[in-house]
């Protein structure tokens, strides 16, 4: 039992989302982190305004821990490299942190997103291993939705246990992974759609 003086901030979002990642970040509530501390629910809100601030500052470390996760794998490389080793750290974050991968899908509360280094940063990172492709925009935000759609459709499915053939979920995500280096190379400009 840890003693109330010990409760900061810090360590009530940590806790929240060690206990996202065990029951589930939609199952954390004011009520069931205070037991994990052994105090009463009203030692957690002289510290967090609300479970909506709670889930928000999870939100906001989660971000933040998957972004330095994929930053370090990019570091230093480019094109199908970085797009695999991107795609590892994201794949790898999901499965091993659920709760805490739940809580980067949710929408911020309003002015919150700003405030979110996270995030920030994740889009940045994105954006600039996606110019490695020659993309330019709006193809540019095009493809960052591609990718975020598949890489979050993919992990939900395997985490879940949505993929039922016996092939391993470890090789289709090679697959994946070279399909899109492919469709990144060869991205259909929207000029050579308007004559065709």
């Amino acid at each position: 039992m840890m003693a109330r003086a010990g409760l900061t901030v810090e360590r009530i979002t940590r806790a929240a989302a060690d206990l996202a990642d065990e029951i589930g970040f939609d199952n954390v509530t004011m009520s069931g982190l205070a037991k994990t501390f052994g105090v009463k629910d009203a030692s957690l809100y002289s510290h967090v305004k609300n479970l909506q601030e709670l889930r928000a500052r999870v939100a906001m470390l989660a971000a933040v821990e998957k972004t330095d996760l994929i930053a370090d794998a990019v570091a230093g490389r480019a094109g199908r490299d970085a797009l695999a080793a991107f795609a590892h750290a994201w794949r790898d974050y999901a499965l091993n942190h659920p709760g805490r991968y739940a809580a980067t899908q949710s929408p911020m509360p309003p002015g919150l997103a700003d405030a979110n280094p996270g995030g920030l940063r994740a889009i940045e990172l994105t954006y600039a291993m996606l110019r490695a492709y020659g993309l330019a925009e709006p193809a540019l935000t095009d493809a960052v939705r591609l990718l975020r759609s598949t890489f979050h459709g993919y992990t939900a499915l395997e985490a879940s246990g949505g993929f039922g053939d016996s092939r391993d979920t470890a090789v289709s995500w090679e697959s994946v992974i070279d399909a899109l280096h492919v469709a990144l190379e060869r991205w259909p400009s929207r000029e050579h759609k308007e004559t065709t």
